[in-house]
């Protein structure tokens, strides 16, 4: 009944200070309802494990509770967090700390004092949730740690007193004197938190890289790269922090070994992860990373799921968007045997996951240096993609499309390519390609979509240089195609590279084959400078309102 429910929620709070069972002290239908695993009650149980000492703070120090109408925005550690990982735990209350850090700064700046107080105190508890959680499932902390710990925790309480006092005063100087100094200590818990962070992440994944080290079972390596590879998806910074403590030199040491084969999948996609950052590419650059990559894309014995990690590693470390991979000069050695794998996978491809990294790797090897380009006409890629496309369970996306085309585009400024797009129907593939949109809307695949046709008009306009590949984009009606894409907005979904690549193809092909245009296309797109006929485009929309 009601008053039993009362007082086992009485006793809830008052045994969490004394640290007795609190089954015990439940009223016995309430253990009876445990006993039959009743839900509602299996999960309070669990979450009071982790919620405790928050709870409790927050009732003794949160009174009265705030009456403003934000505190939906107010952040909860979840009760599903309760069976998660550790590491994971700590991941997600860090960041409710780091975010309420943040909001906290926010509503000072507006002065609202009392919801400053109320985060604080907030701030507070979590802070102590945290520490105590990690001191849970951590044997061994450092003294350092130690030490951080103590002055984040001593911080936080002086912060709550002082914003305490804050809300008793009503004096508008007073408040305006006090706020340098509240920014000041905000600033101060920001700097612990973070250097504490960094001590306990670079703790924990040093113990990972240990176990993944010294270990000879399958199962507990498993399990530790399974944990790194969920710091590593926690961002630029953890990826940082496991290359500076040996991570790549750990994983690629895992697939030097013959007994570890089952897990090179998972190693290989952990180590895409963490070769993101610079720290992680001088690592893999100092232990042959890229001989081990080239050794297992070209060791036929290796499962298809391994050599498209593989390529997903190739993919990463050859980025275009990366300004760190000049020093790479040992890719340069096994350029040939890992673009030659890379073509093979992209023909035996069984799903288009794994035709995407290795497609992917292989635009990105383009970029990288011209002579993939030369190794590519020679060994018939051009063939290979162009057939790959017209099978649709494995080109199947945009972004399958994105990587095929930019592949064409870079091969295309050699003039032996012109007679191999013929050859394979490729003129016809890029006018297609001229027509991709987006059928979600999602942001990401628009982009894609945006980039396949300004590539697919860029390889055009180079291969409109040979007057057969010109003679054949003018049959399949290029030109109409193009003079749509440059007057119409919506055609091109608003994206200056696909009107600027339109306009040059036109261009081209006008020059071979000037009766295709009617005079005001000829006047307005192709006789203009090339930036006056942009401008055009882009205001036509306007000019039509």
């Amino acid at each position: 009944d009601s008053s039993l429910w009362r007082s086992a929620h009485k006793n809830r709070i008052s045994m969490a200070f004394k640290g007795e069972d609190h089954l015990d002290c439940l009223p016995l239908p309430v253990q009876r309802m445990h006993l039959i695993q009743v839900d509602s009650v299996q999960r309070w149980m669990e979450d009071l494990k982790l919620m405790t000492d928050c709870e409790c703070m927050c009732i003794l120090q949160s009174k009265p509770i705030s009456i403003e109408k934000d505190e939906q925005n107010e952040l909860i550690l979840s009760s599903q967090y309760s069976t998660c990982d550790n590491l994971q735990l700590l991941l997600k209350r860090a960041w409710i700390i780091s975010t309420e850090l943040t909001r906290i700064a926010q509503k000072l700046e507006k002065n609202r004092w009392q919801r400053v107080h109320s985060m604080t105190v907030r701030v507070n508890c979590h802070v102590r949730s945290m520490i105590n959680e990690y001191n849970t499932f951590t044997r061994n902390s450092s003294e350092e740690m130690h030490q951080f710990a103590k002055l984040l925790i001593d911080k936080c309480s002086e912060f709550t007193a002082f914003t305490e006092r804050c809300i008793q005063t009503e004096d508008e100087q007073i408040l305006k004197s006090m706020k340098s100094c509240i920014n000041e200590t905000l600033a101060t818990i920001a700097q612990y938190f973070g250097q504490l962070m960094e001590l306990v992440l670079t703790c924990e994944a040093q113990k990972l890289l240990r176990q993944i080290e010294m270990s000879d079972s399958v199962y507990i390596t498993q399990s530790a790269i399974s944990s790194l590879f969920s710091l590593a998806q926690e961002g630029a910074h953890l990826c940082r922090i496991i290359a500076k403590e040996g991570g790549v030199v750990a994983l690629f040491k895992i697939c030097r070994q013959d007994c570890f084969r089952c897990l090179y999948p998972q190693v290989l996609r952990t180590l895409a992860s963490i070769c993101c950052v610079e720290e992680g590419m001088h690592q893999l650059e100092k232990v042959d990373g890229i001989l081990c990559l080239a050794d297992i894309l070209t060791d036929n014995s290796h499962s298809e799921a391994t050599h498209a990690e593989a390529a997903a590693v190739i993919a990463q470390i050859t980025s275009p968007h990366l300004t760190f991979t000049q020093h790479l000069s040992s890719f340069l050695e096994n350029m040939e045997e890992i673009v030659t794998a890379l073509i093979k996978l992209c023909q035996e491809a069984s799903s288009g996951e794994v035709f995407l990294l290795a497609s992917a790797a292989l635009a990105n090897i383009t970029f990288f240096d011209t002579m993939a380009c030369e190794i590519l006409l020679q060994l018939n890629a051009m063939k290979i993609l162009l057939a790959a496309c017209s099978d649709k369970h494995i080109v199947d996306t945009p972004y399958s499309r994105d990587q095929v085309v930019t592949i064409l585009a870079n091969m295309s400024v050699l003039d032996q390519c012109a007679s191999e797009i013929i050859q394979g129907n490729g003129v016809q593939l890029l006018m297609e390609m001229l027509f991709e949109r987006s059928s979600s809307g999602n942001s990401a695949e628009v982009a894609a979509c945006e980039r396949v046709q300004q590539k697919s008009a860029v390889t055009l306009a180079r291969l409109s240089r040979d007057p057969e590949v010109a003679d054949i984009a003018v049959k399949l009606s290029c030109i109409p195609r193009l003079i749509k894409l440059c007057r119409s907005p919506t055609e091109r979904n608003n994206s200056d590279s696909v009107l600027v690549a339109c306009l040059v193809a036109l261009r081209r092909l006008a020059v071979m084959s000037p009766d295709g245009l009617e005079d005001s296309d000829f006047q307005q797109l192709v006789k203009p400078r090339l930036v006056d006929s942009f401008l055009l485009c882009t205001n036509m929309e306007e000019s039509f309102v």
